[in-house]
C-alpha cells in the first residue's frame, strides 16, 4: 500500500510537466501567427570606455526625403514619356509626305462630310453622293489655283515695271525723308543684297534643281489626299469602327464616346475658319481693290489660303500685301493698306472667330502661338496648318475623357452607409413612379440604360 501514492506522485508530477510544455508551446505559436518575436532582455552590461557605440543606419529609401521621391517617380516616368513622343515623331518624319497627306484629307473630308449627309438625307445613295462631292469639291479648289496662277502670269510684266518705278519713288522718299538717308547709304544696301545674291547663287541654282523633287512630291501628297478623301467620305464609319477595335477594350467605351466629340470639333474648326477666311479675303481684297494696289484678286486669294494658318498667316499675308502697296502706289497707299488690314483683322479676331467658331474650338493665343512655332518647325507650313486643329481636338477629348473617368469612378463607387449617407440618401420617389427609375441627369450624355440581373438600370456608357 505504501507504493500506490508514490506512483501516483510521478505520474501528476509527469501530467504537470507535460502541461507546462503545451502551454509553453502554443505560446510560442502565437507569437509566431502575430509576427512577433521574444524581445530579448536588454542587456544592462556597462561597455568599456574605449568601445565606440555606432547608431543603427535606416533604410536608405526611407532616408530620402518625401518630396525628392515623388519627384524621382514623376521623373523617370517623363522621361520614358519624352522617349515615346521623340520616337513618335521620328516615325512620323521618316513618312512625313504620308502622314500630311492623311491630315490634309481628313480637313477636306471635315469641310466635305456635311454635304454629304445633306445629299443623302434627300434620298441619294452614298457612292453618287460621295463622288458628287468630291468631283465639285475639288473642281472649286483647282478653279482657285488655276485663277491665281493665271492672274500672276497675266499681271507678271506689268507688276516687274510698277515694282521698278515703286523702287525708284522710294529712292526719293528716302533721300527727302526725315531720316537722313543719304545716296551713298542707299547705294551701299543695293550694293550689299547684289553682293548676297551673287554669294549665294550656288545655294539658289541648287534649290531650283530640287524643284523637281519638290513638284514629284506634291504630285504624290495631293494624289494620296484625292483618295484619302474618297474613302474617308465614302467609308468613314466603318474605319472608324475598325479602329475602334485596335483600343483595348477597357478603354473603348470612353474612346467611342471622344471619337464623335473630336470630329464635330474638327468640322466646327474647319468650316469657321474657312467662313472667317473668305470674310477676311472679301474686304480686305476689296479694300486693296479700291486702293488701285494691282493684282488685288491675287492678293485676296492668297489672304484666303494664309487664314488657315492661325496668327501667323494673317500677318504675312497683310505684310505682304502692304509691300505691293509700297512698291508699287508708294508710302500713303502703304498705310492705308495697313490700316485696312488692321481694321478686317481685329473684326476677325474679337466679333467673327468667337461668333463662328464658339467655345467648343476656343484655344488660349499663347497655345495657338506655341502650336504654329512648334508645327512648323516639325513640318513646315503643313505642320503650321494642322498644328492647331489637332490642340483643338485633342483638348475636346482631353476634357471628355476626364469627365467621363470622373463619371465612372462615381458609378462605381460604394454608397455609404449609417449616418454618414443621409446627404446621399435618394429621394422617395414621386407617386406614380416606378422605384427603380433613375433621377433624371444621373448619366452622362449619350449613354443608355440597360436592366442589370435584378431588374434595376445602369446607365450604358455612351457608345459613337
Amino acid at each position: 500500500m505504501s507504493r500506490v501514492p508514490r506512483w501516483l506522485g510521478r505520474l501528476g508530477a509527469g501530467l504537470t510537466e507535460m502541461g507546462e510544455r503545451l502551454d509553453e508551446r502554443r505560446a510560442e505559436v502565437e507569437k509566431e501567427q502575430a509576427g512577433t518575436e521574444p524581445e530579448p532582455a536588454p542587456d544592462t552590461t556597462p561597455l568599456p570606455d574605449h568601445v565606440t557605440v555606432v547608431p543603427a543606419r535606416p533604410d536608405p529609401a526611407q532616408a530620402v526625403p518625401w518630396g525628392v521621391r515623388v519627384a524621382a517617380e514623376a521623373g523617370w516616368r517623363l522621361l520614358v514619356l519624352a522617349g515615346t513622343v521623340w520616337v513618335l515623331m521620328r516615325v512620323i518624319s521618316a513618312v512625313q509626305l504620308v502622314v500630311l497627306a492623311f491630315v490634309a484629307a481628313l480637313l477636306i473630308t471635315a469641310l466635305m462630310q456635311p454635304t454629304v449627309a445633306r445629299l443623302r438625307r434627300h434620298g441619294l445613295p452614298r457612292g453618287p453622293a460621295t463622288a458628287l462631292t468630291a468631283i465639285l469639291g475639288f473642281v472649286i479648289m483647282g478653279l482657285i489655283g488655276w485663277f491665281v496662277t493665271w492672274q500672276v502670269m497675266e499681271n507678271i510684266d506689268n507688276l516687274s515695271s510698277q515694282i521698278q518705278d515703286g523702287i525708284d519713288e522710294l529712292r526719293k522718299w528716302l533721300l527727302n525723308s526725315p531720316f537722313h538717308v543719304t545716296d551713298k547709304q542707299i547705294n551701299q544696301i543695293a550694293k550689299s543684297l547684289r553682293d548676297a545674291i551673287g554669294a549665294n547663287t550656288d545655294q539658289i541654282t541648287s534649290a531650283g534643281l530640287e524643284g523637281v523633287t519638290v513638284v514629284v512630291e506634291a504630285l504624290t501628297g495631293i494624289l494620296l489626299t484625292i483618295f484619302s478623301t474618297l474613302f474617308l467620305l465614302y467609308d468613314g464609319r466603318r474605319i472608324w469602327e475598325w479602329t475602334l477595335k485596335l483600343v483595348p477594350a477597357a478603354a473603348r467605351p470612353g474612346v467611342a464616346g471622344a471619337g464623335p466629340r473630336a470630329w464635330r470639333t474638327l468640322t466646327a474648326y474647319v468650316r469657321g475658319t474657312v467662313i472667317v477666311a473668305l470674310i477676311d479675303a472679301i474686304f480686305i481684297g476689296l479694300g486693296i481693290y479700291f486702293l488701285n494696289v494691282p493684282m488685288a484678286v491675287p492678293l485676296a486669294v492668297f489672304i484666303f489660303l494664309f487664314a488657315f494658318v492661325p496668327l501667323v498667316g494673317a500677318v504675312v499675308s497683310g505684310a505682304l500685301a502692304v509691300v505691293v502697296a509700297l512698291v508699287t502706289q508708294g508710302v500713303f497707299t502703304a498705310v492705308m493698306v495697313l490700316v485696312v488690314v488692321l481694321a478686317v483683322q481685329q473684326i476677325e479676331g474679337h466679333v467673327l472667330q468667337p461668333f463662328i467658331l464658339g467655345r467648343a474650338v476656343r484655344v488660349h493665343p499663347l497655345a495657338v502661338v506655341l502650336s504654329v512655332a512648334a508645327g512648323g518647325m516639325i513640318a513646315g507650313i503643313g505642320g503650321a496648318v494642322v498644328a492647331v486643329p489637332l490642340v483643338a481636338v485633342t483638348n475636346t477629348v482631353v476634357g471628355y475623357l476626364r469627365k467621363y473617368s470622373h463619371e465612372q469612378a462615381l458609378r462605381q463607387s460604394p454608397r455609404p452607409h449609417g449616418a454618414t449617407a443621409s446627404s446621399d440618401v435618394a429621394a422617395p420617389p414621386a407617386p406614380g413612379t416606378r422605384p427603380e427609375e433613375p433621377a433624371a441627369g444621373k448619366q452622362p450624355e449619350g449613354a443608355e440604360e440597360r436592366p442589370d440581373a435584378e431588374g434595376r438600370t445602369e446607365p450604358r456608357p455612351p457608345q459613337g
